[in-house]
């Protein structure tokens, strides 16, 4: 079969990897009808030594289940699913506490040998913690909504619970990447009252005010922090990160206000950041977020794209073909494509 791998920063190709088969009785195969591309992918693109790869890339996807184990019991050949971004088996003692990216026995797709979601196929471990049936056909409209429970809905939902969201809230997206686009709609969805979005790019921006944004700030630095903090009255109470970069977690905890609670959900790319008295811990400051356990949030959100009440799916801006995954990079790197649906 045909899937994307990264050989090296820059460098993605299209090339032959071995068929998927059944290791275990609780994997299923699952033939990929749609697949995308991530913000957290053009993290690699922009660092992997060569020494590295290749490697298989992606992790979200929908597809068709050609076969499963003798313990599979939850989806059956033909069914229609949807595939979180971590695998899990849905039973350990994270898993019933709804933190499935902990699972015991889990793990995260392209990695340790386990298939990708930029190609034909993948075998899927844990198959029935795992993927959730999806009541429609492969080509139904929604699916590029239904595609986004699989990662950035459930990470721009994840961010809202976790920034303590609720009816009257005032929050703050540091973003305007998809993740940051569909906070807005998830903080939305929760009932905050004003949303302020910061972001640079007038198209990205503009959608963000179409799923709930209110104010949009373009600024940075400095300059961004006094315009939010006098936007929110003194600053956000909760503020949602989006972005994974030093400077957005500085422009984090400049505008949330004493009190208030940092979410940060854009896979971060430092180890070290100010968590002092002048930053965190003298205005008591909480930071909290995490790699969103998608799979906890699917039940809640899916009814709401089925029923048309949100449309997280208009942040994919472009469509290609597997062979038009390495193009789906660069458009995304050089920001001509929000986010890059792939149907292999």
């Amino acid at each position: 079969m045909r899937a994307a791998l990264m050989y090296a920063a820059g460098d993605v190709r299209v090339g032959d990897v071995a068929d998927p088969a059944l290791k275990e009785p609780t994997d299923a195969l699952v033939r990929i009808t749609t697949a995308c591309i991530c913000g957290s992918d053009l993290h690699p693109y922009h660092s992997m030594s060569a020494s590295d790869g290749p490697v298989r890339m992606g992790h979200e996807f929908i597809g068709v289940v050609e076969e499963i184990g003798g313990d599979v019991t939850s989806v059956k050949k033909g069914d229609l699913v949807v595939a979180p971004f971590a695998y899990s088996d849905g039973s350990c003692e994270f898993c019933r506490a709804g933190l499935q990216t902990s699972c015991v026995h889990g793990g995260f797709w392209a990695r340790n040998g386990i298939d990708g979601g930029q190609g034909e196929a993948a075998r899927v471990p844990l198959a029935d913690g795992t993927l959730v049936k999806l009541p429609v056909g492969a080509d139904d409209a929604l699916i590029p909504s239904l595609l986004t429970l699989s990662d950035v809905l459930g990470t721009g939902h994840h961010a809202a619970v976790r920034g303590g969201v609720r009816q009257g809230s005032t929050v703050t997206v540091i973003g305007d990447g998809a993740v940051g686009l569909l906070a807005v709609l998830a903080a939305k969805r929760l009932g905050a009252e004003q949303i302020v979005l910061m972001g640079r790019h007038t198209a990205r921006t503009d959608l963000g005010r179409a799923f709930g944004a209110t104010d949009v700030v373009a600024e940075r630095g400095a300059e961004g922090i006094e315009k939010v903090r006098d936007l929110t009255g003194g600053g956000s109470l909760i503020v949602i990160e989006a972005v994974g970069h030093r400077p957005a977690y500085e422009q984090a905890y400049g505008v949330v206000r004493p009190g208030g609670t940092i979410s940060r959900v854009g896979v971060p790319q430092y180890e070290e950041a100010p968590i002092g008295f002048g930053t965190l811990f003298g205005p008591n400051i909480t930071l909290t977020g995490g790699p969103a356990p998608a799979r906890a949030y699917i039940d809640e959100l899916l009814p709401d794209i089925l029923e048309g009440r949100i449309e997280p799916g208009r942040v994919f801006d472009r469509t290609v073909g597997l062979d038009g995954t390495p193009e789906g990079y660069r458009a995304m790197d050089a920001r001509a494509a929000l986010k890059v649906l792939v149907r292999p």
